[in-house]
């Protein structure tokens, strides 16, 4: 085995974490550092962020955050198919209409179960 080989890949790997460290490095000593109420304040978490880690919380906000997750997949699932919608002919087309039919049920329950509703 041949070292030299190799020399190209731990020289790339080397370059990226030195580029890197300097970055981050730079951006910690020069960059601005002035936090104030509003920065402190509950942002999309929905709780403060420096008080006791074994606090009740409200749970609302990762519920969406998981709704949105799931129809932002969906969508992923889409583009090949719309891509690649002439080629597959009928067969393609009815999986991806129940497949969408599937979607909007859970969709219309989460609604009806009052799971989107902020207050």
């Amino acid at each position: 085995m041949d070292l030299a080989l190799y020399l190209p890949v731990l020289l790339f790997i080397l370059v990226g974490l030195v580029a890197g460290a300097v970055t981050l490095g730079l951006g910690s000593a020069l960059g601005p550092n002035r936090p104030y109420p509003a920065k402190n304040s509950p942002y999309e978490c929905g709780f403060e962020a420096f008080e006791d880690a074994r606090m009740k919380f409200d749970v609302r906000y990762y519920l969406v955050a998981i709704l949105f997750i799931l129809f932002d997949l969906e969508v992923a699932f889409l583009f090949p198919w719309a891509a690649a919608y002439k080629q597959l002919g009928p067969v393609a087309f009815w999986s991806v209409m129940i497949f969408l039919g599937i979607l909007v049920v859970g969709f219309i329950y989460e609604w009806k179960k009052g799971a989107l509703d902020w207050e």
